[in-house]
């Protein structure tokens, strides 16, 4: 399950929910730890990372990777920004492996938009060279970078599996592949058990939600098909848990969510 759907608690009360509940890992959103990961000490690394095994948990890796510090822009028009933005990125990658996560999901759909006056292929060439550039460092500290497709009512980046496909064959680095999630599969022009299928040998990892941004089980979307298709495709990831609408509680988005999962899986 993702932490930030737990808000204002500290790790290790979203621990004990998770392991209580029945999760096998947290997905952590740096934000939640700090405003800048550079400000998290070893020390604190060290005891976020033992706070997720005293509770028998992986910490499956990071998401939600831009939204501070404040600024941050991937394709902004202004270089200073584009190579603060790279920087910190890298930065993540040595948060994530010092907490033993594996994954870093690249979504934050703002701060990867193409801005006005640039061009898509502009922007498209850019950021193939930063990944490149940040998928080495990746492979080096055991971390794989996902690319996230968003819907296009979140970014105009990058919003469907297709394009998100294309990014990792042009990037054509073993430590950068793609990762997919249920709500912005539901805007995309193909059914979701499709686009797994045609996304399996490429994907790294899974967000579960429902089209109307609450948890999986919560709406009208049908996990059954989805999870015959991951389970055709032989997929082996984590699916973790995330949410947009955080209202029914921590406690009731986690017991419900997982239970719906099971039974969809079963």
């Amino acid at each position: 399950m993702c932490n930030e759907f737990c808000q204002g608690w500290d790790f290790g009360r979203v621990c004990r929910l998770a392991h209580d509940t029945g999760y096998d890992g947290v997905e952590v959103a740096p934000f939640t730890i700090a405003d800048c990961v550079l400000d998290v000490s070893p020390e604190e690394r060290r005891r976020l990372r033992q706070t997720a095994q005293a509770h028998s948990l992986d910490v499956v890796g990071l998401h939600w990777l831009l939204v501070k510090p404040e600024g941050l822009h991937l394709n902004s028009p202004d270089p200073q920004v584009r190579r603060r933005t790279v920087d910190y990125l890298r930065a993540e990658v040595d948060f994530c492996a010092d907490l033993g996560g594996t994954r870093m999901i690249i979504g934050s759909p703002k701060q990867r938009n193409v801005p006005e006056g640039e061009t898509y292929q502009q922007v498209w060439e850019r950021t193939l060279t930063a990944f490149r550039s940040l998928a080495e460092h990746a492979a080096a500290r055991g971390v794989c970078l996902c690319i996230e497709p968003l819907g296009a009512q979140e970014t105009n980046f990058i919003h469907t599996a297709a394009e998100a496909r294309r990014m990792v064959e042009g990037v054509d680095r073993p430590a950068f592949r793609m990762m997919l999630d249920v709500k912005a599969m539901c805007e995309d022009e193909e059914p979701i058990p499709d686009i797994i299928r045609h996304c399996a040998a490429y994907l790294e990892h899974f967000h579960a939600n429902d089209e109307n941004r609450l948890g999986p089980g919560f709406g009208e979307t049908d996990f059954r098909p989805i999870a015959a298709a991951l389970k055709e495709v032989g997929y082996e990831g984590y699916v973790s848990v995330e949410v947009f609408d955080f209202s029914a509680g921590p406690e009731r988005i986690a017991t419900e969510s997982l239970r719906y999962l099971r039974e969809a899986f079963a």
